[in-house]
């Protein structure tokens, strides 16, 4: 995943940053610790993945960034993120929620559209830096992998459906950014994944630094 420049807060694309584009009614997410609204950070169109399947939905990243550090954003069944996995129709850009100025939404200050490059090194590390090499640009360029394998920082913490039990796959590997005023907060060093059981509809979503 390349950062390909700025595109539109509600472009029906993979992106980091702007507004997710979710089915009409659907509630902004907010922290299960601090009940204030999350932090969107991207949403990945899921055909983009491949492997010849078409229209198998949209997945939007949320995290609690209203007191860093205190409301565990990084542990998957916290209720300080939330991943939505939805169909592709009928989306519309999520409305902001209404309420106290203290509960205003953080929004990322860039929105970064993402071009997909396919690399032949199985290793995800090895992979960014080759890209870089070749195409005189720096590494935090890259700002992820779609699908693949988890390139861990720390432990294998691959989560299970919580409807069927199997290991999840891996549908994103996400980088801060290539701008640290306007990343998303891994940490400050840090890189998220994000997975999911599409046959069960659900999906999960942790980081680590």
């Amino acid at each position: 995943m390349i950062d390909a420049g700025p595109v539109a807060p509600t472009a029906p694309v993979t992106r980091t940053g702007g507004v997710p584009l979710a089915p009409a009614g659907t509630p902004w997410p907010c922290c299960a610790s601090c009940s204030g609204p999350m932090q969107f950070l991207a949403q990945v169109v899921l055909d983009d993945l491949g492997k010849g399947v078409e229209d198998r939905g949209v997945l939007a990243l949320f995290a609690c960034q209203n007191d860093p550090g205190m409301c565990s954003d990084w542990e998957p069944d916290s209720g300080g993120n939330q991943t939505l996995l939805f169909s592709s129709d009928g989306l519309e850009p999520l409305p902001l929620p209404v309420g106290d100025v203290d509960e205003a939404v953080l929004l990322l200050g860039s929105v970064r559209a993402v071009s997909l490059e396919q690399v032949d090194e199985p290793d995800y590390d090895d992979a960014g830096e080759a890209w870089a090499a070749k195409n005189n640009r720096p590494a935090s360029a890259v700002l992820g992998q779609l699908g693949g394998v988890p390139a861990w920082i720390q432990g294998d913490e691959t989560p299970s459906c919580p409807s069927c039990a199997a290991p999840m796959p891996l549908v994103v590997q996400l980088e801060e950014g290539p701008d640290h005023s306007t990343a998303m907060n891994f940490g400050g060093c840090g890189g998220a994944y994000a997975f999911a059981c599409e046959p069960c509809g659900r999906a999960k979503f942790l980081w680590q630094c």
